[in-house]
């Protein structure tokens, strides 16, 4: 996707589009509220992300004129007020969705792709199979090529993530909030540990390697 996001914190809009560009998105950045305007209004955007406290302009300003001009790019509302008014402002804006900060990046992203795709979403799988490795959510069982393969319950969470992602380049971020609940870095081996245990139960003794390191990016599972 292509995101212009419009955020005056710098610390908070590196961390964010470092994250986003991790998951392949493009993202433009604006730090005030009158250049975010012009780049909006002079650029197409798959998603804008905005701020709603800014400088020379502030964020809700920046979406009711996007509105007036019939511009329908998705918003998604970043803002510390987070009382049920501030919320509903926002929406009636002309905002799309509305998060408050602070946030976990992977519900950040799980909002905008769902905006981007404008679609219901669908029933949540009860089963995931890549290849012939297949996971029962339901009985907490996995198997390949009918065999049995035992999990301990992080791995089980941590392939079950992948697979539910199968295709896609899962980056240390998300797995980190995904998986471990952590909503920062500590700074440990601990996605190389239990990635290679996983990697020892998964694929050993079979010719396809299922999961696949992305140099500099994170990690995949596919067929």
């Amino acid at each position: 996707m292509k995101i212009l996001l419009i955020e005056d914190d710098r610390e908070a809009a590196t961390y964010l589009i470092q994250a986003l560009d991790e998951c392949g998105h493009v993202t433009h950045h604006a730090s005030d509220g009158e250049t975010g305007f012009a780049m909006a209004s002079g650029m197409e955007y798959d998603v804008l992300i905005v701020d709603r406290m800014l400088p020379r302009r502030d964020g809700l300003s920046i979406i009711e004129s996007l509105r007036a001009e019939d511009d329908n790019t998705p918003v998604l509302i970043l803002s510390a007020l987070g009382e049920v008014d501030d919320r509903v402002t926002g929406l009636r804006a002309g905002g799309d969705d509305y998060l408050v900060k602070p946030y976990a990046f992977s519900e950040l992203l799980a909002r905008i792709e769902v905006m981007a795709r404008r679609s219901a979403p669908s029933e949540a799988a009860t089963s995931y199979q890549v290849g012939d490795l297949i996971l029962d959510r339901l009985s907490r069982k996995v198997e390949r090529a009918s065999e049995t393969i035992v999990l301990q319950p992080r791995e089980f969470r941590l392939l079950e993530y992948l697979m539910k992602n199968a295709g896609r380049v899962v980056t240390r971020t998300m797995l980190l909030e995904n998986v471990w609940d952590y909503h920062f870095d500590p700074q440990t081996n601990v996605i190389d540990v239990h990635m290679s245990r996983l990697r020892g139960k998964v694929d050993k003794g079979h010719q396809r390697q299922l999961l696949q390191t992305v140099r500099g990016a994170g990690y995949m599972i596919r067929d």
